[in-house]
């Protein structure tokens, strides 16, 4: 899938150094890594959604034939303001959990189940961002307590309900408390999906391990609880 891939600079498949100047985007040729190995299964793991519109979405410049045109390809693109239809779509963070004991939950902003982190299910949502702005939506997860966490699901859902994964760039990050920080690109194209079943990250034999979904679904919540087998009620909205 490839997230600007290679353009940037700084952004490696499996580089290490800190996480101000590097990072791990997990691909499907590349969809696991282990927090544990890396040495950064404690503290405060912080899970970001952020979001940008597509360049079609926002009033940008369609390229004209290169043939008619030949320099227009070293015309840089021009960047313009957020418009009204960048607010129309909200994208929000959400985490199906699933504790040691067997308890099950859901932490979103939506219905305001937004956890905490000192007591189970030792994951909080740090509210909803109706605008994709820089700093986006954030889930905190306290591995301090990944003893006591089996596995979690990481997703991100549309508000209104209307399908627009195909008008964003949506990035879910992950920063650990160690090593660089860890990116999911959403950039396939699927215009009718309202749900998209992100990262899991699971306690395997004591190693918190994380893994590539990138999962998109028609549904919302309920759907991605059938596609995992979380065996949660849900309510008709959802």
């Amino acid at each position: 899938m490839g997230f600007f891939d290679g353009l940037l600079g700084g952004r490696a498949q499996f580089d290490s150094g800190s996480a101000a100047s590097n990072a791990i985007e997990l691909v499907k040729r590349h969809q696991t890594i282990s927090l544990t190995k890396q040495g950064a299964a404690t503290g405060n793991l912080r899970v970001n959604l952020s979001w940008r519109m597509r360049t079609s979405d926002i009033g940008g410049p369609k390229r004209q034939s290169l043939l008619r045109h030949p320099f227009q390809a070293l015309k840089p693109d021009e960047v313009k303001a957020h418009s009204q239809s960048m607010v129309n779509v909200d994208l929000d963070l959400g985490v199906l959990y699933e504790l040691t004991d067997g308890s099950k939950g859901v932490v979103q902003p939506l219905g305001s189940f937004f956890g905490d982190t000192n007591a189970p299910p030792y994951v909080k949502c740090s509210g909803d961002d109706r605008f994709g702005s820089g700093s986006g939506e954030t889930i905190y997860v306290n591995l301090d307590h990944r003893d006591e966490i089996k596995r979690l699901l990481v997703f991100v859902y549309i508000y209104d309900q209307t399908p627009a994964f195909d008008r964003t760039h949506a990035v879910v990050t992950l920063y650990p408390s160690n090593g660089p920080r860890i990116e999911i690109g959403l950039d396939e194209q699927h215009p009718q999906a309202r749900s998209c079943a992100v990262v899991m990250i699971e306690n395997v034999k004591g190693e918190i391990v994380v893994r590539r979904e990138v999962k998109f679904v028609y549904g919302f919540q309920a759907e991605l609880d059938r596609l995992y087998g979380w065996g949660l009620q849900w309510g008709l909205s959802l």
